[in-house]
């Protein structure tokens, strides 16, 4: 595929979907494209930072890092604006943060905290339109189609006018009643809603009419687009492009030799034709599930792809045990046990390895959570940033239906899966000390 050309390297997952979004829609569809800018993409503006503003106000207005305490090892999670005119980017290591700016305010994360905020905010934005999506704890996109006439006012001039003062009122909603700030973009298509909350920061509200779209990208930078990284803009750069309005009007063959096969979704929607429909939210956890007929035969499988590709250690094993973690409950939850556990390994650069290992037939981390590990460290051999990893069981049979006297862990599964049951899965997570995982990446 062409994406291996450098599309998106340090963007949000949702910026992929944009792309694959935008491609199947235009795929035969030259005109497809919203009528009036109804998408909204609601961006929660510096949404850590702002959650640990709002549990102390004495943050306020000061420079801020969340993700780790200076000398530890982490990655940024969040950074105020205050530190982010220093330089300071959410994916930087702490180290490097700390040289940036040594008298920042440095908090660590707090697992459980964040995802109650994202639910009352996501809350508010869904009592305004029945179509919405989430595309992560900070990020969710709106449909307004429809809604002109519910909202419709004395003294509106027009219905977009209706739709932007309605948006307006959702960003005041959310910061009188959670208490954060947050910006966002209406457009007529979802990457250029994006563009537009981006350009909103901070505390903003921009619309884009439709007809308007390319007047509004030409002078932006090629980075403003959802999807094009470092690589895709070095390479844009190298052909004499450097904005949006260069991007639109090139030949397609002579982008096509940066962009590959996005070249033509990417052209297109700079002129108004990217695609609107918000479809099925991303769930945390890519996931596969055998039918229950051939469960015995089939596979069990988890995936994660990083919001920003990681090398950070710490992060990487705590992914590696959410994976295995949640694998093993799904096949607790099925009644069957694995004796072949497979890794998956996805660079950034798109190179994806497997690694599996035949086990005594098992349904438990604490067992298999070593070996992933070996596997691991065996499959890993390069030090480029990790895009991708994936844990999945197969070679699957029918579990015993009584507990075995010499397994001391089925007790314990018996236990936590008791309480899951009741309370949801992120009731009980297992522990790896200090080798926390990136917030951003555990928040539901």
């Amino acid at each position: 595929m062409a994406i291996n050309l450098g599309i998106r390297e340090e963007l949000p997952a949702v910026a992929v979907l944009d792309l694959l979004y935008i491609r199947s829609a235009h795929d035969g569809a030259e005109g497809m494209a919203l009528a009036a800018p109804r998408i909204c993409c609601l961006d929660l503006d510096t949404f850590f930072v702002s959650v640990e503003r709002v549990l102390d106000p004495r943050l306020v207005g000061k420079p801020v890092i969340v993700g780790g305490l200076p000398g530890q090892r982490g990655v940024v999670t969040a950074a105020s604006y205050e530190v982010r005119a220093l330089g300071v980017r959410a994916g930087m290591s702490l180290k490097n943060a700390y040289e940036l700016a040594p008298r920042a305010i440095y908090l660590p994360t707090r697992h459980g905290v964040y995802g109650e905020y994202a639910e009352r905010t996501r809350r508010i934005a869904e009592g305004y339109t029945p179509v919405s999506q989430v595309a992560s704890i900070d990020e969710m996109f709106l449909d307004f189609s429809g809604c002109e006439r519910l909202y419709s006012a004395a003294g509106d001039v027009s219905a977009d006018q209706t739709i932007e003062r309605t948006v307006r009122r959702l960003t005041d909603e959310i910061a009188a009643r959670v208490g954060l700030p947050s910006s966002a973009g209406i457009a007529t298509s979802r990457a250029l809603a994006k563009v537009a909350s981006g350009l909103a920061k901070p505390r903003g509200v921009v619309l884009v009419p439709a007809g308007g779209e390319l007047a509004f990208v030409s002078p932006l930078p090629v980075r403003e687009f959802p999807g094009i990284g470092p690589v895709a803009e070095q390479k844009l750069k190298a052909i004499g492009l450097l904005t949006l309005g260069d991007v639109e009007a090139v030949p397609l063959t002579v982008l096509k030799r940066a962009l590959g096969g996005f070249a033509e979704p990417i052209q297109r929607s700079c002129r108004g034709f990217g695609a609107h429909e918000l479809g099925r939210e991303r769930p945390a956890f890519q996931e596969h599930d055998p039918s229950d007929e051939d469960c015995a035969v089939g596979t069990l499988s988890n995936e994660r792809t990083f919001r920003e590709d990681v090398r950070d250690a710490a992060c990487i094993e705590a992914m590696l045990c959410a994976l295995c973690e949640r694998v093993c409950w799904r096949a607790r939850k099925r009644g069957v046990k694995a004796r072949t556990v497979t890794l998956k390994l996805r660079y950034a650069d798109f190179q994806t390895l497997q690694r599996s290992r035949t086990v005594t037939p098992t349904c438990s981390e604490l067992e298999l959570y070593p070996v992933i590990r070996e596997l691991f460290q065996r499959t890993r051999t390069r030090r480029t940033a990790i895009r991708l990893l994936g844990i999945k069981l197969s070679n699957l049979r029918p579990q015993a239906a009584q507990l075995s006297l010499f397994d001391p862990g089925e007790p314990l599964h018996r236990a936590m899966d008791t309480v899951r049951k009741r309370y949801g899965y992120d009731a009980l997570r297992i522990a790896l000390g200090d080798a926390g995982e990136n917030e951003r990446e555990r928040e539901p």
